[in-house]
């Protein structure tokens, strides 16, 4: 065999060597590292940052809401009104509106008249049983004297001062009884004496309540109603003189005076209210009565008598005042 046949077999095996150890460098492949795990964000771990602060919900102190006491209603008489037909307009009686406005004939009333329309008498029982209002009316309640009945009740009497700086008519005081948790256990009103309360002008009252409902720790009084007055209604210029009593200390007392007309016209309606005070000046005694003459004339007069039984005392002065009506319901 020749040498060169021996020799290419060699050859051939190197070249194939270094082929396939040229090709493996250019395919031999880098391994890719194995990437990271993507950090994993824990959305329960921002639970744990410390909580923002939230306010408690803010609650407003109640508002009192005010008993409202309503606006006197007033009308003027046009050409071709009637009482009744006034009254059936504004849903009240005839004499409810004849007792407002002290007429004493429905023909008498006048074109320009004003007149105070009545509240109905649901309304005004409402009224009569209201809570105070948070104003307090301008009238002053004062001077007051508790008596028990011999029969289980308790008068309760006193006075009231008009503050208003106007002239006031339909003034009603109310006294409540409390228990000694402040709880109110009772109530009764009524009605001062005078139907004209005039500025700085006082009038009694006597309120009764007819069962006294155990003991009570202490006692409210207050005004519930009051109107501005129409005072062309009121006859102004009558004088109480010549005022004597007769009686004991605590007794019964006979009082006695005349009441006379000052004034230009004929008094109609006229009546006489007494007020007796003990040394504490408190309210002890109070009557209304009718002297033995109801009308007095221009520069006349009449007497009156009465007895006053007081409540407590000693009794240590009398005071008596005339009221009285007008004929027209025309301004002085």
């Amino acid at each position: 065999m020749s040498l060169i046949s021996r020799i290419w077999p060699i050859f051939l095996l190197l070249s194939l060597a270094f082929v396939l150890s040229g090709c493996g460098q250019v395919i031999t492949l880098t391994p890719t590292p194995t990437p990271e795990p993507t950090p994993t964000v824990e959305i329960a771990a921002l639970a744990t940052l410390p909580p923002t602060a939230t306010p408690a919900p803010y609650t407003p102190a109640p508002t009192p809401t005010p008993t409202v006491t309503p606006t006197p209603i007033f009308y003027t008489i046009q050409p071709g009104d009637s009482l009744l037909g006034v009254a059936q307009d504004y849903g009240v009686t005839v004499a409810a509106v004849q007792d407002a406005n002290g007429i004493l004939d429905p023909r008498s009333l006048q074109i320009g008249q004003q007149l105070v329309i009545p509240l109905p008498e649901e309304a005004e029982e409402d009224l009569a049983n209201a809570t105070p209002t948070p104003t307090p009316l301008a009238v002053t309640v004062q001077n007051m004297h508790f008596s028990e009945t011999t029969i289980g009740g308790l008068w309760v009497l006193g006075e009231v001062q008009n503050a208003s700086g106007q002239p006031l008519e339909q003034v009603r005081v109310a006294v409540s009884l409390l228990g000694t948790d402040d709880v109110e256990i009772a109530r009764s009103n009524g009605l001062v004496a005078l139907d004209l309360l005039d500025v700085s002008d006082t009038a009694p009252f006597a309120i009764l309540f007819g069962e006294v409902p155990g003991e009570f720790a202490r006692y409210q009084s207050f005004a519930i109603s009051a109107v501005p007055a129409y005072v062309g209604n009121y006859y102004r210029d009558l004088v109480v003189e010549n005022v004597a009593s007769e009686g004991e200390r605590y007794a019964s007392y006979t009082v006695t005076g005349t009441v006379r007309n000052t004034g230009p016209e004929e008094a109609v309606s006229v009546q006489v209210i007494l007020t007796a005070y003990d040394t504490l000046d408190r309210v002890v005694a109070m009557r209304k009565i009718v002297p033995e003459h109801n009308v007095v004339a221009q520069g006349g007069e009449t007497t009156f008598s009465a007895v006053l039984v007081p409540a407590g005392g000693p009794v240590v002065r009398i005071a008596a005042v005339a009221q009285g009506r007008r004929l027209s319901g025309t301004s002085p």
